[in-house]
């Protein structure tokens, strides 16, 4: 199994009653009409439900009850609707990330991604992907009852097949990091030659589990593809006293400070009681501490990153403050 997988669970549990309608589900939430049809339900209940919204379709014959759910949240269920516990398919790429829950930068979700063995003739629909690979045992493990590629598998396959490029992969593979993968054993999974090979292993050259977020990563990867010095992250800024005055995403030199989507960030983990007004004083706040210790804060969002405009404003405060020569 690899590191930082989810440890192997039995197969799927025995269907019990759904509260809504007494559908069967099973203990992902998952409503198979296979089995509904011989609990005594019929196809036109099950469209019915379908239409009236009760039902979602996964996947072909796999429904489940209406819930505010990610994109990443509906993709996890198809791969588990999808995969199977045993035999020679296994959820891969971007479906498995989704089962291990590794943050992707823009992922592309439409299709589930399956490996099957060489040799086996590999097929492509509108809904399905199948890739086909040699898979070694420590690179599939078994995650929610389905087998799926390790956690460094998955992550290299994505970083080798993301269409966000460099930052894709660097997304990907910061992430794999947080969650405790082998940098090792990504690092010998790619010195076999292969598609995307190339952006994988620089974007592996670079990763750091430090970064807590796609934003975070897309940022950073803007900034080593502009040359910029690196910066150091998630570094906690005390007072004299020693007390904690914030911890920031970026900094160079303890003069300079970056903040991905800060103001958002804040507001999404308010504290208990607190308003977003609230969070926006006391975010305030932080930064005014920050800056009569003569650290200069600046901000970017998703929309400064998708503009190519975060940059030319880090390079602009590096100038000013001579931390870069001119």
């Amino acid at each position: 199994m690899g590191a930082g997988s989810a440890p192997a669970a039995p197969n799927r549990s025995p269907l019990r009653p759904s509260v809504v309608n007494s559908f069967p589900t099973d203990r992902h939430g998952l409503v198979h009409r296979s089995i509904a049809v011989r609990c005594g339900y019929t196809d036109a209940q099950l469209a019915g439900a379908v239409a009236s919204g009760e039902l979602v379709r996964i996947t072909r014959g796999v429904f489940a009850h209406r819930a505010e759910r990610t994109p990443e949240q509906c993709h996890r269920l198809m791969g588990i609707a999808t995969g199977s516990p045993e035999g020679s398919t296994v959820v891969s790429h971007q479906s498995a990330a989704t089962m291990h829950r590794l943050a992707m930068l823009r992922p592309q979700l439409r299709r589930i991604h399956l490996t099957v063995g060489v040799g086996v003739k590999a097929h492509r629909t509108a809904v399905r992907h199948e890739h086909e690979a040699h898979l070694a045992d420590h690179e599939v493990t078994t995650v929610d009852g389905v087998l799926v590629t390790s956690l460094e598998r998955t992550a290299v396959d994505v970083a080798r097949t993301t269409s966000m490029g460099f930052a894709g992969a660097l997304a990907v593979l910061d992430s794999a990091l947080r969650m405790g993968a082998d940098r090792s054993v990504m690092a010998e999974m790619l010195l076999t030659p292969r598609r995307g090979v190339g952006q994988a292993r620089r974007a592996l050259h670079h990763a750091d589990g430090n970064a807590e977020n796609p934003g975070e990563s897309w940022s950073r990867a803007q900034m080593i593809d502009a040359g910029l010095p690196p910066a150091r992250l998630q570094h906690e800024f005390l007072s004299a006293t020693g007390a904690l005055i914030a911890r920031t995403d970026f900094d160079w030199a303890e003069l300079l400070v970056g903040e991905f989507d800060g103001m958002v960030k804040y507001q999404k983990h308010l504290r208990p009681g607190e308003t977003p007004f609230d969070a926006m004083r006391r975010e305030k706040d932080r930064e005014d501490a920050l800056r009569r210790a003569g650290i200069m804060v600046i901000r970017w969002t998703w929309n400064d990153l998708e503009r190519g405009r975060v940059v030319p404003v880090i390079r602009d405060w590096l100038l000013r403050l001579r931390l870069v020569a001119a």
